[in-house]
């Protein structure tokens, strides 16, 4: 099973929740965290076919970033 680690951390200026992996390779950026790990869901298996790397059995590892400033 080939497992990806996929990097994802949120841009307090813009607001906006950043996720990308050069080994697949992706980078996506969205508002809301949960339809950015369901749109990485559903595209990743699309981008490793069209790379020609396996895209059965494949596991992804989502790091997940935030820092918040407590006032």
């Amino acid at each position: 099973m080939d497992q990806y680690t996929i990097a994802i951390a949120f841009d307090e200026e813009t607001q906006r929740w950043y996720a990308i992996n050069n080994d697949i390779p992706i980078a996506f950026e969205d508002g809301s965290l949960d339809a950015l790990m369901s749109r990485i869901k559903t595209t990743v298996p699309e981008v490793l076919e069209i790379n020609n790397k396996p895209c059965k059995d494949v596991s992804l590892l989502f790091k997940v970033e935030a820092q918040a400033v407590l006032a």
